[in-house]
């Protein structure tokens, strides 16, 4: 029924393994960009009704959940990456019976995932947050915002691997498109539940998942009319050992790095909450803007995976190569232009959350430090694209969890503690960037380029 030819254009998709490289990077990652940054305004939206109509203790309790929701999400969304990488690479080798196998799998995959991780955030959010050390006038709002979030966990869970699937083939602009209506709607319930029906912390976690609904409703809808090689058929959704087992070498690896760096971020988040309720709101306030410039360099992540992932399934190591001086290249202009104009533009762009003097001092303090650094992050995720693109996962893994979780757990036990201060907390952060970037860099330059002579060898 599906076909799939060298050079064929199917409409919504991008074959990375023919023509320019660069310009087919900004096509894929543009959307990805903007789709993240929607996805992050209508975050804002959340925030920014809270702080507003709710106080800085309703605040206070959206912001400081994120690092647990993370924690508990992670391991499981890098499953969605794992199951990306290969789509990708069945995708680039025009395999369709495995590509079509991987889809399925993944996407079945998903549902089991998120009825599970919806269970057990649901009971674990209340002594989670305790370990953390939330302030007594938060915890009771940000535990009821966190089992709420996690009811909808299995749309969640449906949308990132529903999309993973459709980035797998090129395809990142209708995401975007899907995302723009959940987001209104997110924004619409937010206004309305938070400013008519006083429903506050709740009412911003009753709008989330209602988006998260219609956005899984969305992707989902487009994978079942989709008459390409990615049509999603109920009847074949089963889980295939082969291609299970592939999605996890992957994509476990990825999780566990993505959830084991949220324990440094918990930890960094329970340090913060040591200084009050004023500093963790201002805290959360720069985290969300920090969003901004973090999902607009983490597209070229996105893009570095994919575009490794098809090239190296059609045996084109060249192309790879290019793909990774091209990502790092266009990661560092966006990283540092968007950093320096945020943080110029700071109090400003702070003061669309809350307006209370203390918050934004306490935030701008974290911006001090984070803005002028940020390339630093975003260098080091498309080295962890790249590399996991070309089939490598668990070593990423061991080098950001040894350069960047493990240096600012020592951090926070060491320094932090002998200057127990914001700057110094915060200073964690540009150190593990710079660190785990260099060694993976060296990682690249020794087993990633022996893997791509190979790749040569086969190929010829």
């Amino acid at each position: 029924m599906f076909r799939l030819r060298r050079g064929e254009k199917v409409r919504h998709e991008i074959d990375m393994t023919e023509g320019p490289i660069l310009p087919k990077i900004l096509a894929f990652s543009g959307p990805l960009i903007l789709t993240g940054i929607l996805q992050l305004l209508y975050n804002a939206a959340d925030v920014i009704v809270v702080g507003n109509y709710a106080g800085h203790e309703a605040l206070a309790a959206v912001s400081s959940t994120g690092s647990l929701i993370n924690l508990l999400v992670n391991v499981f969304m890098g499953l969605s990456v794992g199951a990306s990488v290969v789509i990708a690479r069945y995708y680039g080798g025009r395999d369709v019976v495995s590509l079509r196998k991987a889809e399925h799998t993944a996407m079945t995959m998903a549902l089991i995932v998120g009825v599970a991780v919806g269970i057990f955030g649901f009971l674990a959010a209340r002594p989670m947050l305790q370990l953390m050390d939330s302030p007594e006038d938060v915890i009771d709002g940000a535990a009821l915002y966190v089992r709420i979030y996690f009811l909808g966990m299995p749309a969640n869970m449906l949308y990132n691997f529903g999309a993973g699937v459709l980035r797998a083939v090129g395809d990142t602009k209708r995401p975007m498109y899907y995302l723009i209506v959940a987001g209104m709607i997110n924004v619409l319930l937010n206004l309305l539940l938070v400013i008519v029906f006083h429903l506050d912390v709740a009412g911003v976690a009753i709008a989330t998942v209602a988006s998260q609904v219609i956005s899984a409703a969305l992707v989902l809808m487009c994978l079942f009319r989709s008459r390409s090689v990615i049509h999603l058929n109920l009847q074949e959704c089963r889980i295939d050992r082969k291609s299970m087992r592939e999605i996890i070498r992957i994509g476990l690896p990825a999780g566990l790095q993505g959830s084991l760096f949220s324990i440094s971020n918990v930890l960094i988040q329970s340090s913060v909450n040591s200084f009050g309720s004023l500093v963790v709101a201002g805290n959360g306030v720069a985290s969300n803007l920090e969003g901004f410039v973090y999902t607009s360099m983490n597209a070229q992540h996105q893009a570095a995976m994919t575009f490794a992932s098809q090239n190296y399934g059609a045996g084109k190591a060249d192309r790879v190569r290019k793909t990774l001086w091209c990502c790092l290249g266009s990661v560092t202009v966006i990283g540092l232009v968007m950093g320096l104009l945020f943080r110029l533009f700071g109090p400003q762009l702070m003061s669309l959350y809350n307006s209370e003097p203390e918050v934004i001092a306490n935030g701008l303090v974290r911006m001090d430090i984070i803005m002028p650094t940020y390339f630093l992050c975003g260098l080091m995720d498309v080295m962890v694209g790249e590399l996991r693109g070309i089939g490598f996962s668990v070593m990423p893994m061991i080098v950001s969890l040894t350069g960047a979780c493990l240096l600012r757990i020592v951090w926070i036990l060491t320094v932090f503690a002998a200057d127990h201060s914001l700057t110094v907390l915060y200073l964690s952060y540009p150190v593990s960037w710079f660190v785990t970037f260099a060694i993976h860099f060296l990682c690249y330059c020794t087993a990633g380029r022996k893997r791509l002579r190979q790749l040569e060898e086969q190929a010829a």
